[in-house]
């Protein structure tokens, strides 16, 4: 199974909206064959717990304009690791220590990578 074109394209959204509140490390993973809930993992790293709340809520406004719900947000108050659950995508912002800790890559390397454009340069997997 491959991650639905909604999902790609929601994917890119969230990317571009992380990448204007200077989101780094940007990955996105289509975990649409093992997982049966969601299509696209995107991963953004932010330098301070200030910053990940910021990337954010920048996605979160941006998602919902898109027209995509979002189903469920933990983690806001820390800003250590924000989950926010649209349904076909699952946006991880992980403060810099807490992303090399869980190391999701790593838990989901068998994952086919999607590219990213932002702006206009396109991101290497």
């Amino acid at each position: 199974m491959t991650a639905t074109e909604r999902a790609i394209a929601l994917t890119q959204v969230a990317a571009r909206a992380a990448d204007d509140k200077q989101g780094d490390d940007l990955v996105a993973l289509d975990v649409s064959g093992p997982l049966p809930l969601t299509d696209v993992f995107l991963l953004v790293t932010g330098r301070n717990e200030r910053n990940v709340q910021a990337i954010a809520a920048e996605i979160e406004d941006r998602m919902i304009e898109a027209g995509a719900k979002p189903l469920r947000r933990e983690g806001r108050a820390e800003g250590r690791w924000i989950l926010l659950d649209f349904g076909d995508i699952v946006v991880h912002v992980f403060h810099e220590e807490e992303r090399l800790f869980y190391s999701l890559e790593r838990l989901w390397k068998d994952c086919p990578t999607i590219p990213l454009t932002l702006g206009e340069h396109p991101v290497d997997a």
